[in-house]
């Protein structure tokens, strides 16, 4: 027989750690290591379990990575602990927190519907053969080009992408810069890839694998001539032929 209050307590614990994580661990120095979190849990759980099994030399040994690790993670978030128990300390702080909490639920709902948007552009382009580039970037610092082109600050839609990428506009021979989950420009110019290697690709794809070499940038590729959509990042390019992973491949770059 299941106890519906305990099963309400684990869901209110794990809401209020989720909270935690989006409003003061998200993009901090320290997020990378929650994941180790788990690893972590897990230590802790077996060092409880391995006595019951008679194996209590590994059990206590666990016991004590647990605990070593554990001290060691407070002194790591030891920013991100002073300033949750500043808010806690009054009321405006914990409004603060919940309202944090809304506005990252609200921020992934639109990245979501971003998603959505580029993909049905982009399965459009792919069969009608229209070329595209777009690079995501996380900052406008982290891409270095002589020209960014026309500044738009627009809201993503397909519609729009559409218009930008159609070839009888003056810039659909450019690339759209994809920051903070808005199109920041439109008719920007890529460097070319250097690499001797890329001489089979088109200008499309050699300026995208150009783009991955000096940034930190992932870049979308629509091929003119076959229609084939790819990605490329960190100085190589990979052609995706279903849309599913298309759609997968974009919500790990937005929907973070």
């Amino acid at each position: 027989m299941f106890d519906w209050l305990v099963i309400i307590q684990i869901c209110i614990i794990g809401i209020m750690v989720y909270a935690f994580y989006r409003s003061f661990v998200k993009n901090t120095s320290s997020e990378k290591l929650v994941r180790g979190l788990v690893g972590l849990g897990a230590l802790w759980a077996l060092s409880f379990i391995l006595p019951r099994l008679h194996l209590h030399l590994l059990g206590r040994f666990l016991h004590w990575i647990a605990l070593f690790l554990s001290v060691g993670l407070i002194v790591i978030f030891q920013p991100e602990l002073r300033k949750i128990l500043a808010l806690m300390g009054n009321i405006k702080g914990l409004k603060n927190v919940i309202f944090a909490f809304k506005q990252s639920e609200s921020n992934v709902s639109a990245k979501q519907k971003s998603v959505e948007e580029i993909l049905k552009a982009v399965a459009y382009m792919s069969e009608k053969h229209t070329g595209a580039l777009i690079v995501f970037a996380e900052d406008l610092e982290d891409i270095a080009i002589e020209r960014y082109g026309t500044k738009l600050n627009a809201i993503i839609s397909s519609e729009l992408l559409l218009t930008l990428f159609f070839n009888k506009t003056p810039l659909h021979d450019g690339a759209v810069i994809i920051v903070n989950n808005k199109i920041a420009y439109a008719g920007a110019i890529l460097p070319l890839s250097q690499d001797q290697l890329v001489w089979k690709y088109g200008t499309r794809h050699r300026a995208a694998l150009g783009m991955s070499e000096n940034s930190k940038a992932t870049i979308l590729v629509v091929s003119e001539e076959t229609g084939d959509i790819s990605f490329a990042e960190k100085g190589s390019i990979k052609k995706y032929d279903d849309l599913k992973k298309v759609k997968s491949k974009l919500e790990k770059i937005l929907v973070k």
